[in-house]
């Protein structure tokens, strides 16, 4: 362990930048300010959740993180800054004690002070609603019991003062800070406004929608547009230039670029929304246009994942959530000629703009740019080899028979339409095998991906939720979540794995990662995922428009954001 105290955590968590990221626009402003600080910007699916409590989606936290505040949040070069803290806390010597030393100056928007009693109230409700992101909470005595119905408070959470807040683990977690920096539901929200407006109600109106960040929401239409203002006086200091956000929701990718290009919108890819393919495409190659498109490093890897408890592509003995065996006729090979049949740079360039929009994966699970990522051309069965994955192919199935009626399952949209249909004419042409494309929308795959039912090949996608390994391998990789039900959808368990993560996650990160590092190269050996492509961020940003950007993560917040004369 790194002694504990500040110190040592300001070294160990201030996160070198790595990816490269620009903002699409600068970050000071230039020139005269507009007289109307209005930015307007488009969505296509609304929110998810506007209660950090149960927020699970990508389009949920650029929203929430302008209204609602963590104890620690990332900056745009992913340094993790005090937020509802005045610094890092305190660490106990046996890495298992937090000492929180909280803003004793913080408001709610409303005007309502925020105390460590509010902290223990908003991390409890969190643990109660048990959504996607509870996980965030686990290290802390008790709150998986609260989260499981068997307990009604965090037994681990205590506030000596309305000032301090004393967070107490079950082990030593290297990782906990990263996850409490992430704008999810570790944000504070206001018991005396949910108390009285209702545990889910109280979203559903811009008058009980209290906060606590720079903006609050002033107008909302379900599917149809959201409002925000500037808080007044706002405890944090500066909320930046804008007088106002306006949202329009509904709107489709082509439609979002003509309003764009008529001056409608002032930016169009934040709010985890992509630039249609085409557009990008027309801007990549218009001279004039191409100075308004911004690509950013993405955080995100998309591939095929294929099922460990049953079907063609598992082990030959396998009990769902138990150890998986490997014999030397298992489906290892079936799956090591699957990845190495495809053509990364292929489809990189028909589904991607010419690889613009993604970029190969031959590095491992964790995309380029987030801490583990094993390098370029690290991942040998990401080579092509079309010779060779025939070869294994008939060494997997001699009997032609486990290829026939393999299907890739997938949520149908205009990208994934093009990557799955690149991929099943891939494997046509290059293992002669005929791959049926099976398309739905999202939450039937989900639910499938879950239950463990797909046999064949399915889409996977993960986008990292904040810069550390633990996020990857406890979501995606363990035992604990190989069951039915959890995130690990392939139902893949590995104990050595297992035990090499556990160690990780107990230690900060720098002397973690060579732990990490070699479970990354376990997924990758196992095959499982065949990992395809890496995500990109694709931002139209007018010229007049400054300050906006993205760290790979998230979005930069509102308060960095003004609008020139135009």
């Amino acid at each position: 362990m790194r002694p504990s105290g500040l110190r040592a955590w300001a070294v160990t968590l201030g996160f070198i930048p790595i990816l490269g990221l620009a903002a699409c626009g600068s970050s000071s402003t230039s020139g005269n300010l507009a007289k109307d600080q209005t930015l307007n910007v488009p969505m296509q699916d609304d929110v998810a959740h506007l209660d950090p409590a149960d927020i699970d989606a990508a389009t949920d936290i650029p929203i929430l993180q302008n209204m609602f505040v963590g104890l620690y949040k990332f900056d745009d070069k992913l340094n993790i800054q005090p937020y509802g803290a005045k610094a890092l806390p305190d660490v106990s010597s046996d890495g298992k004690t937090y000492t929180f030393h909280l803003r004793s100056d913080m408001k709610f928007s409303n005007g309502d002070p925020v105390t460590a009693q509010d902290w223990i109230y908003s991390w409890t409700r969190a643990a109660k609603h048990n959504a996607a992101y509870e996980g965030n909470l686990s290290p802390i005595i008790g709150a998986d019991d609260v989260a499981n119905g068997k307990a009604t408070s965090i037994s681990g959470l205590s506030a000596p003062d309305a000032n301090t807040l004393v967070a107490k683990l079950s082990a030593p977690a290297g990782y906990f800070v990263t996850m409490l920096a992430m704008p999810t539901e570790t944000e504070v929200v206001d018991r005396k406004v949910i108390d009285k407006a209702g545990d889910t109600a109280w979203t559903n109106d811009a008058s009980t929608y209290i906060g606590s960040g720079p903006f609050k929401m002033t107008a909302r239409v379900p599917k149809q547009s959201m409002d925000f203002a500037p808080v007044a006086n706002w405890w944090g200091g500066s909320t930046g230039t804008l007088t106002h956000v306006h949202i329009d929701i509904g709107i489709d990718q082509v439609s979002q670029v003509k309003k764009f290009e008529s001056g409608g919108y002032g930016v169009v890819g934040p709010l985890n929304q992509n630039v249609d393919t085409d557009d990008v495409l027309r801007y990549q190659n218009d001279p004039v246009k191409k100075s308004l498109l911004s690509i950013l490093p993405g955080v995100r890897v998309t591939g095929l994942g294929f099922n460990f408890t049953n079907g063609p592509f598992a082990p030959a003995k396998v009990t769902p959530g138990q150890p998986t065996t490997h014999t030397p006729d298992d489906g290892l090979i079936g799956r090591e000629a699957i990845s190495m049949a495809i053509d990364r740079a292929q489809l990189a360039d028909v589904a991607c703009v010419h690889a613009v929009t993604c970029a190969p994966a031959t590095g491992g699970p964790i995309p380029k740019g987030v801490k583990g990522y094993l390098g370029d051309n690290t991942d040998q069965y990401a080579k092509f080899d079309a010779t060779k994955a025939k070869q294994l192919l008939d060494q997997w199935d001699p009997g032609k028979t486990k290829r026939n009626g393999i299907k890739i399952r997938y949520n149908a949209s205009a990208i994934n339409d093009k990557i799955f249909g690149n991929v099943q004419a891939q494997l046509k042409a290059n293992l002669g095998i005929d791959v049926a494309t099976a398309p739905s929308d999202f939450p039937t795959l989900l639910a499938e991906r879950k239950n463990k039912t797909i046999l064949g090949l399915f889409r996977e996608s993960w986008g990292m939720d904040y810069n550390h390994p633990q996020d990857w391998f406890d979501n995606l990789s363990i035992c604990a979540q190989a069951g039915v039900g959890k995130g690990n959808n392939e139902g893949y368990c590995n104990p050595a794995l297992d035990t090499l993560v556990a160690s990780a996650d107990a230690k900060q990160l720098d002397q973690a990662l060579p732990q990490y590092v070699q479970a990354n190269k376990i997924l990758v050996d196992n095959v499982v995922w065949v990992n395809l492509i890496y995500g990109t961020n694709q931002f139209l940003t007018q010229k007049w428009v400054s300050g906006e950007g993205n760290n790979g993560f998230y979005d930069y917040e509102w308060k960095e954001i003004s609008l020139q004369q135009h």
